[in-house]
């Protein structure tokens, strides 16, 4: 799925998904932030490195099957390279050329960065839960801060995430988060439940990284 994030998801519905996110913590001490990200890498590399290799196995089957000159081998190269490249500038064509291991690594990897980065492991009681969600590799990765992951090991969320991920798949991108929001709140709930005094340390509002 590639696009504006505007596009699958209104202000409206980010509104609708900021509440739940409220509803869900209301019986847990857990902070539970959304994040959508349009993309979590660009992978130019990895297109460049494609059109590398395509150009030097290009010219053995030329060589071995045709009379080609040197000259018009070294033009079919040189034509292949700027076919790679003109297509890699169509999004949804250049997540082709990159596996989907190295997708999800690279989806794992911004979830990371943007836990610490939004200082979402900077709570008092370290109960900090990012849910976040790659657009155009279709995955979603949930990062916990220390207290959670003491309580709930990460392998409890994989069919939450599963879930999500299907849901992405049939465009239902408001629902998927949204029960996944709600879940994730159960289960915090279950482990991390609500003080007396337990303030509401970050923001509910969606990230969108457009």
């Amino acid at each position: 799925m590639t696009g504006r994030i505007a596009e699958v998801l209104s202000p409206e519905a980010c509104a609708r998904l900021a509440r739940a996110v409220s509803r869900a913590e209301a019986g847990t001490s857990g902070e539970i932030v959304v994040m959508i990200s349009r993309r979590a890498g660009t992978y130019r590399s990895v297109v460049l490195l494609a059109a590398l290799i395509a150009a030097l196995i290009l010219p053995w089957p030329l060589i071995a099957l045709t009379g080609w000159s040197a000259a018009s081998i070294l033009l079919a190269q040189a034509a292949l390279v700027a076919a790679i490249l003109a297509a890699s500038q169509n999004e949804r064509l250049r997540l082709t050329l990159v596996p989907r291991r190295l997708r999800g690594a690279r989806a794992r990897e911004a979830g990371q960065r943007a836990f610490w980065c939004r200082g979402l492991n900077r709570t008092r009681s370290r109960t900090g839960v990012l849910l976040y969600l790659s657009l155009a590799e279709r995955h979603a990765e949930i990062v916990t801060d220390l207290e959670v992951l003491r309580h709930i090991p990460p392998e409890s969320w994989d069919g939450i995430l599963a879930d999500l991920v299907r849901a992405l798949a049939r465009g239902d991108v408001e629902g998927g988060l949204t029960a996944a929001v709600e879940r994730v709140g159960t289960c915090l709930a279950e482990h991390l439940p609500a003080g007396p005094r337990d303030p509401d340390e970050l923001p509910n509002r969606v990230i969108v990284a457009d």
